[in-house]
């Protein structure tokens, strides 16, 4: 039963996780910390953390770290294809109505008001991440700082930033 649990949860997880990335971490918190219970939400800010040091998608790696943890690797499997499965579903559909309706002022309207969820939602799991206390520590609002200028006034490439900010994080302590 936890292997179609797992399958479901994340398949609505990625049916709704619109804008990508870290959209996908309200959802993801509500299903498998509050619904299910899977992970507490120590765990899930811990494995937010781990999350961020591998390459790839947030989802798969929550899918592949609850689905481990629930069902082994069978988990593994059935969390990730509920995981893909939406968001390729959504993709097909979404190609044939963007084809259909892109110069249409609603749907361009409708984007917009999603990207702006999305940045709220964004923003919201920043600071629920985040022990505020620990954030207006000085060397903390300065790595935040110099990221931020880096990442918006620079072409470096963002996995620059962040490893030096892993270095001057092992090095400020």
């Amino acid at each position: 039963m936890v292997w179609i649990n797992l399958f479901f949860t994340f398949f609505r997880i990625g049916l709704f996780a619109i804008g990508g990335a870290y959209s996908f971490l309200p959802l993801i918190e509500r299903e498998v910390v509050q619904r299910y219970q899977w992970l507490s939400k120590e765990e899930f800010l811990d494995v937010l953390g781990v999350t961020q040091v591998f390459p790839g998608a947030i989802s798969i790696k929550y899918a592949t770290y609850a689905g481990y943890k629930m069902g082994g690797v069978l988990g593994v499997i059935m969390a990730n294809l509920g995981n893909i499965l939406a968001p390729t579903l959504m993709i097909i559909f979404a190609s044939s109505l963007y084809a259909r309706y892109k110069d249409s002022l609603a749907f361009k309207g409708a984007l917009e008001a999603v990207r702006l969820c999305v940045f709220a939602l964004i923003i919201a799991v920043a600071f629920q991440a985040l022990d505020i206390n620990h954030l207006l520590q000085a060397k903390n609002i300065f790595i935040i700082i110099l990221s931020f200028t880096v990442f918006t006034y620079t072409k470096a490439h963002p996995a620059i930033t962040i490893i030096l900010a892993a270095i001057a994080g092992a090095i400020w302590r």
